[in-house]
C-alpha cells in the first residue's frame, strides 16, 4: 500500500507555484520545482521559501538528479497547441519541451507512481487529436495507465479557463486494483470532468491503456466577479473610461446604459480585440456579460490585459485588472506577491499558471483515494461500452 505520509511532488515548468499551492491544500508537498524563468522563480521563492526551486532549462536537466517522488507534474508550454496560436503541434517550438519531460521520467531512478500533465483544451484537437494521443501513448510506454479530464476554472472561481489534465497511474499501482471492463465503463462516466468530447476521444483511442478513477462531479462555483474586485484600486479618468465605452459594440453600450441608473454596481470584464465594427476592422472592447472574467493571459501585447468594468449609480468606470484581482481569479488570493517584481512580471506569472482549486480538487478526489488504507471499488454495474 502506498505511504500516505510520502505525498511528495516534483513540479516541472513550475512557474510561480500555483500547482504546488493547489496540491499543498490537498496535503501534498513539492520537494523539487523546475523552471528556467528567473522572475517566476523569484515569485515562487518569495511565497514558498528557497531551497527546492531549480532555475534551469529542462533540456539541460537529467532525470538521475531528480529526487524520488510520488507525483511528477508538468504544465508544459501550450504555445504551439492553443487554438489562438499557429498550432505547430507537440513537435514544434516551446511545446516540444514535453519530450524532455518524458525523457526525464525515463531517466529517474524510481518511476513516480503518478504523473499529472496540464495543458490547454486545444491539445484535444491538435493535429486532429494525434498530438494528445502521442502524449498518452508515451505515458503508456513509460508504464502508466492514463486518464483524461477537462476542468474549467469557472467551477471554482469566476474565470473561464478550460484546461485538460492527463493523469498517469503506474502499472505497479494499477496491478493492485481489480477492475473489469464493466467497472472501467462505470468509472469513466462517474463525473462531468469527463464530458462527451472526452469520452469520444477515449473511445476513438480505445487501444491505449486507460484507467478511470471514480470521481464526483465538479463543484458549482459560489463566487461571482464582484467578489474578486480590489476596492482600493484607482479607476480610470472619465475620459479614458468613455473612450472604452465608445469602442464597444452597440448592444454592449445599450446594456451599460440600462444598468447606469441602478443603485447597486454591476461588474463586467472586457478585452480589446480587432473586430469588424461599423463596417471597418478596428480595436473593439468586447464585454463579457455572463458574470465571470475571461481567461487570464500573459501581458504580452496591448490587448492582453483584461479590463474590469463597473456600472451603476449613474457611473461608468473601467480600469485594468490588477495583481490582487489576478491572484483571486486564480484561487490564490493568499499568494504572497513579491513587491520587488513589476506589475507585468506578476501578471505574467498568474496568466501562465494553473487554477489553484482545480489542482486541490484533483489532489483530493483523484490522488488521495489511492493512499487510503483500502481502495473502495463500487459494486454497481453499467451497460458495457467497448473501450
Amino acid at each position: 500500500m502506498l505511504n500516505f505520509e510520502s505525498r511528495t511532488v516534483a513540479d516541472f515548468f513550475a512557474g510561480i507555484g500555483l500547482v504546488s499551492m493547489g496540491l499543498e491544500r490537498a496535503g501534498w508537498k513539492t520537494v523539487y520545482a523546475l523552471d528556467y524563468d528567473k522572475d517566476k522563480a523569484a515569485a515562487y521563492n518569495n511565497h514558498f521559501g528557497e531551497g527546492h526551486y531549480l532555475t534551469e532549462d529542462i533540456a539541460q536537466t537529467q532525470g538521475a538528479n531528480v529526487p524520488c517522488v510520488m507525483l511528477a507534474h508538468a504544465s508544459f508550454p501550450c504555445t504551439d497547441l492553443s487554438v489562438a496560436g499557429a498550432r505547430g503541434g507537440i513537435h514544434k517550438g516551446e511545446s516540444s519541451a514535453f519530450w524532455h519531460f518524458a525523457r526525464i521520467l525515463n531517466e529517474m531512478k524510481t518511476s513516480p507512481p503518478f504523473v499529472l500533465l496540464e495543458n490547454v483544451e486545444g491539445l484535444l484537437t491538435s493535429d486532429d487529436g494525434n498530438d494528445l494521443r502521442l502524449v498518452l501513448r508515451t505515458l503508456n510506454d513509460l508504464g502508466y495507465h492514463v486518464d483524461l479530464l477537462r476542468v474549467d476554472a469557472s467551477n471554482f472561481v469566476p474565470q473561464s479557463r478550460v484546461r485538460l489534465f492527463m493523469v498517469g497511474v503506474h502499472g505497479s499501482v494499477i496491478g493492485k486494483v481489480d477492475r473489469d471492463d464493466l467497472m472501467q465503463e462505470y468509472q469513466m462516466r462517474s463525473s462531468d470532468a469527463r464530458p462527451q468530447k472526452i469520452i469520444d476521444f477515449i473511445v476513438k483511442n480505445r487501444d491505449l491503456r486507460w484507467f478511470f478513477q471514480q470521481l464526483p462531479n465538479l463543484p458549482k462555483r459560489n463566487s461571482v466577479l464582484e467578489d474578486i474586485v480590489d476596492y482600493t484600486a484607482q479607476w480610470w479618468t472619465e475620459d479614458r473610461s468613455q473612450y472604452l465605452y465608445d469602442q464597444m459594440h452597440s448592444h454592449h453600450r445599450e446594456l451599460i446604459d440600462s444598468q447606469m441608473a441602478q443603485r447597486k454596481y454591476s461588474y463586467y470584464s472586457a478585452f480589446r480585440r480587432m473586430r469588424l465594427r461599423d463596417g471597418t476592422s478596428q480595436s473593439t472592447a468586447e464585454l463579457r456579460t455572463d458574470g465571470i472574467a475571461g481567461c487570464l493571459r500573459t501581458p504580452k501585447g496591448g490587448s492582453a490585459r483584461q479590463i474590469i468594468v463597473r456600472v451603476g449609480r449613474n457611473r461608468f468606470d473601467a480600469r485594468l485588472i490588477n495583481e490582487k484581482e489576478a491572484a483571486r481569479l486564480m484561487g490564490a488570493g493568499d499568494f504572497k506577491i513579491d513587491s520587488t517584481l513589476s506589475l507585468n512580471q506578476v501578471l505574467f506569472g498568474f496568466g501562465d499558471a494553473v487554477c489553484v482549486p482545480a489542482l486541490e480538487w484533483i489532489g483530493k478526489h483523484y490522488l488521495n483515494p489511492f493512499l487510503q488504507p483500502t481502495l473502495e471499488v463500487p459494486s454497481a454495474r453499467r451497460p458495457q461500452l467497448s473501450l
